[in-house]
């Protein structure tokens, strides 16, 4: 099963979604590759813990690698009440930016600009022993508030348009807005990490081992993968997380399920990794962890990623409930999805009261044909 339909025993009694599929005759058509990434809070976080436990030289140099955006200026104070329960909301952001290193990886044209590729909500409920994830899907078709960027230009709202053109209009703030808009919950943080330092992460860590139960071969993201046990490079991961012809019916909800599968094998990957053991491989994680990420200002210093990542450590991938935000395929476009609203209010409703996401808000939705196709060994 897939990490979005198996049940999580860190939230009990919490089974994951089933749903229907697409009908025959409404195969999306095959698209221009869009690559961009994932990588788990508490993966860059705690890396940073544990390169931050190095001083002089090594913390300054580690904390002027931290990109930060200060969002909380940005936004002002129209959004959404912080709830004080304990609980933490994060936005964790892939970008598919296709400038600098990342333009020889992904290939296609530097039009300047970049697209949220992947994109979900991280709520860590209080006590900060499990967690939900929900994945937005960046096809979604969505009303896009007015927002400004972090050069201080003003975008209009817009209606019918994709989810991932927030963060092409107006940025990082712009993304958290549309977020804040769609759930009606404030975040507390953002991570963001494009795909040419997940590739590096995943390399520093010596790869991450993983499972498929079918073959998967698409020439747009370089991927050639027999059925069978795995151990990924960067690359082959990279490749994993962002096809979408490989395997299943070519859509981002199919891309979806291969991802959550592969970030729990990754969570178990990092869990035994013994990087105290090598100090220079420690140092060098540490480096490309910071290099990666971008954050919110409020995590934008590694003492500042080390106290949020402490809070999160205890987290493992079966504490993890993980979904996709409910949608159904949009009648006018089979290429894209709408909001189901009724049960993505169940879903949001349910994390901003920290509770666990209801078995009904996840039944009946429209999800792709990758289940159960990436598994952890």
């Amino acid at each position: 099963m897939s990490a979005e339909s198996t049940p999580e025993p860190g939230i009990p009694g919490e089974p994951g979604s089933t749903g229907r599929h697409r009908a025959k005759g409404s195969r999306r058509k095959p698209r221009a590759k869009r690559k961009g990434v994932l990588i788990m809070a508490w993966m860059a976080a705690g890396v940073v813990v544990l390169g931050g436990t190095g001083a002089g030289y090594l913390y300054f140099k580690l904390n002027g690698n931290i990109k930060s955006v200060d969002i909380d200026s940005v936004l002002g104070t129209d959004r959404p009440t912080k709830v004080d329960n304990g609980s933490e909301n994060i936005l964790v952001l892939g970008s598919d930016t296709r400038s600098g290193s990342n333009k020889k990886l992904g290939g296609g044209t530097d039009d300047g600009s970049a697209r949220s590729d992947t994109a979900m909500v991280v709520h860590v409920y209080q006590g900060h022993k499990k967690a939900s994830v929900v994945s937005i899907p960046r096809d979604t078709i969505i009303k896009r508030p007015e927002c400004t960027d972090a050069k201080g230009i003003e975008h209009d709202a817009a209606s019918g348009v994709m989810f991932n053109s927030a963060y092409t209009t107006g940025g990082a703030a712009c993304a958290v807005k549309t977020v804040e808009s769609l759930s009606g919950i404030r975040m507390d943080h953002y991570l963001e990490v494009d795909f040419s330092g997940f590739q590096k992460l995943i390399d520093e860590l010596g790869g991450v081992e993983v499972t498929t139960t079918k073959a998967i071969k698409d020439p747009d993201s370089h991927l050639d993968l027999k059925a069978g046990t795995h151990q990924l490079d960067g690359e082959q991961a990279l490749g994993l997380v962002r096809t979408r012809h490989g395997v299943g019916d070519g859509s981002d909800l199919g891309r979806i399920q291969l991802q959550q599968a592969f970030i729990k094998a990754l969570i178990n990957q990092v869990k035994h990794v013994d990087l105290f053991g090598n100090p220079k491989n420690l140092y060098n994680l540490a480096n490309t962890a910071t290099k990666a990420v971008t954050t919110d200002s409020d995590l934008g210093s590694v003492n500042s990623l080390m106290s949020f990542a402490d809070g999160l450590k205890g987290i493992s991938s079966s504490d993890m409930k993980m979904v996709t935000m409910p949608v159904q395929y949009d009648p006018a476009n089979m290429n894209r999805v709408i909001v189901q609203k009724s049960k993505a209010k169940q879903v949001w409703t349910a994390l901003e009261n920290d509770r666990a996401i209801p078995k009904s808000a996840t039944e009946g939705n429209a999800k792709g044909d990758a289940a159960g196709v990436v598994t952890s060994p």
